[in-house]
């Protein structure tokens, strides 16, 4: 295995990140080809190739996806921390991916709802456990850490940026269908990849975290078949209830939210019996809140603002390629704020403190596409350029939320919870991916400027009453640990 203490093959990082990069490349070439169309396709006629669903139907069922996407990255960091190891997750995961998209090409709502259900399931066990293969790379107190998720995360953003462009032109140009096999294929060829470039990873992610002895054996096992049945049951139960898409997506928002409650509190109170990691563990559960709402903003640009782009703006390409624009900021600005933050060394913002400006932001962007909403009456199209700018402060308000928080749940997990704490970033997402993709039901019972003006001004108070907040989260996540149990 390669040496972490000396390997700086990769621009100054060790081998294993170049693996990691484009793993995640292509994945998310995968998911962000798929965000860019899905509503699209699900609402297009028929006639067209499309599935012909309403907007509420179809919001609904992307709600579902999205949100789904996340919830199983906490089961799927901890099947990786217990059972499966983290190369073997993201391998299972990488398989499942590519296979969903294949089945997607062929017609018949068998297929659709079969392939959905294949990416959720591997999405949740390749994203959390590639992101934390990453901060395996390096030692605690690495200084290259910060830089290597910077790194990590401009592949998130060329797969990001370059799928719409290619999968929502032979979708909206072509046929509706052609753009999921493309993305299987590229999902085939990061997981090829991945598996070769394996020998440079360090020795812990080829196997689960070993039990300490046969009862923590006997504990695994007895709750991986209590989890397992409890999450059947309660699948069993959601459709069982629900005569309807919309029943089912409203009867999982209740799911989720009891699961967001129990996990939580699970970390609060159950999480440590040392006061040190309690107190991380707190601030694990404070940033939680926060990017919940950041993301429930921020991923609309797969329902509202994508339904925005597609009925209400003067389109010179297809719609589905605004949804590049988020990557094309990105990946010029993330080398600018990744130098800032090193410029600004001891001065620069806390953890919390660049999630509440990223939260901000994120609302600065739904008011200013408020003033084009406000144009856009009757058969009105407006300028892109209210969405361009959209997308620009989103973009801003994401990189200073979303790398940080990546690598701050590699700083605040305890070595044997680390696949299991980013599962629970990954479920904030899923909670703002369900809030985001249900609010686009509104899209067509509420004024536009009032629904993105709501969310807007509900994301900048929230993000002004945080900032009172700062400095006592900022000194529970910096303190030292005791000996105190």
């Amino acid at each position: 295995m390669a040496n972490q203490n000396i390997d700086t093959a990769f621009f100054g990082h060790p081998r294993g990140l170049s693996t990691l990069f484009y793993t995640e490349m292509w994945e998310r070439f995968s998911y962000y080809g798929l965000r860019a169309i899905l509503v699209l396709y699900m609402v297009a006629d028929p006639s067209t190739g499309g599935l012909g669903f309403s907007i509420p139907k179809a919001s609904a069922i992307y709600s579902l996806y999205a949100s789904m996407n996340y919830l199983l990255a906490l089961p799927g960091g901890w099947l990786a921390d217990k059972f499966l190891g983290l190369r073997n997750a993201v391998i299972i995961g990488g398989i499942l991916i590519a296979s969903g998209n294949a089945l997607m090409f062929f017609p018949g709502l068998t297929t659709f709802y079969g392939g959905l259900a294949a990416i959720i399931c591997g999405t949740g066990l390749l994203k959390t456990n590639a992101s934390t293969m990453v901060g395996t790379l390096y030692r605690e107190n690495d200084p290259r850490r910060d830089s290597g998720f910077s790194i990590y995360y401009m592949g998130i953003n060329i797969g990001a940026l370059v799928s719409p462009l290619i999968v929502g032109y032979l979708a909206q140009r072509v046929n509706w269908r052609y753009g999921f096999p493309v993305a299987a294929a590229f999902m085939s060829i990061g997981l090829i990849q991945f598996y070769l470039g394996a020998k440079n990873f360090p020795e812990r992610v080829f196997r689960p975290v070993p039990p300490t002895n046969v009862f923590d054996q006997q504990e695994r096992m007895k709750y991986l078949k209590i989890g397992v049945a409890g999450m059947l049951a309660l699948v069993a139960a959601a459709f069982l209830f629900s005569p309807s898409v919309e029943g089912l997506a409203d009867s999982f928002g209740a799911i989720l939210l009891i699961i967001i409650v129990v996990v939580l509190s699970g970390l609060l109170f159950g999480g440590s019996p040392n006061a040190y990691e309690r107190r991380r563990l707190a601030v694990v559960c404070i940033l939680f809140f926060i990017s919940t709402l950041f993301w429930s903003s921020f991923e609309q640009a797969g329902s509202t603002l994508n339904l925005f782009a597609e009925n209400n703006t003067e389109n010179l390409f297809p719609s589905t390629w605004y949804q590049s624009f988020n990557s094309a900021f990105l990946i010029p600005l993330a080398p600018v704020f990744a130098a800032l933050w090193i410029r600004m060394g001891d001065k620069q913002p806390s953890v919390p403190a660049k999630f509440a400006i990223g939260l901000a932001f994120v609302g600065l962007g739904y008011v200013w596409l408020m003033f084009g909403a406000q144009a856009a009456v009757g058969d009105i199209k407006v300028s892109p350029i209210w969405l361009i700018g959209t997308y620009l402060l989103h973009t801003i308000g994401e990189l200073c939320l979303s790398p940080v928080g990546l690598s701050a749940m590699t700083k605040l997990a305890p070595a044997r919870m680390a696949g299991f704490i980013m599962g629970v970033f990954f479920l904030s997402i899923s909670g703002g991916n369900y809030i985001g993709g249900r609010l686009a039901g509104f899209y067509e019972k509420l004024p536009l400027p009032l629904l993105f003006g709501g969310i807007g001004a509900f994301c900048i108070i929230v993000a002004v009453v945080f900032a009172f907040f700062i400095k006592p989260v900022s000194k529970m996540m910096d303190s030292e640990p005791t000996s105190a149990a």
